[in-house]
């Protein structure tokens, strides 16, 4: 499954996100990571974030699609993944 990953947390765990979603997706720009995962990835990250965010006060919203999806950038692309595999 193909996963994007969208997160606004507070100042002081956005680095433990952004650290910990880089070790499993890729990073696309400020506060979005997006790549394929197999369902017990899926798991594990969503477990992971749950222990890293307070729930009562971040958000992280994660958007599940069947495939990679098509993209249109407009503007400075951040972090271009094509050539990724």
């Amino acid at each position: 499954m193909y996963i994007i990953v969208v997160y606004d947390v507070n100042v002081k765990r956005v680095n433990n996100v952004k650290k910990f979603l880089r070790q499993h997706l890729q990073w696309v720009q400020n506060s979005v990571f997006e790549g394929e995962v197999t369902l017990a990835e899926y798991e594990r990250i969503k477990a992971s974030l749950r222990k890293i965010i307070e729930e009562d006060e971040d958000s992280v919203v994660i958007y599940e699609l069947r495939s990679r999806p098509k993209r249109k950038i407009l503007g400075v692309e951040k972090n271009p993944i094509d050539d990724i595999i």
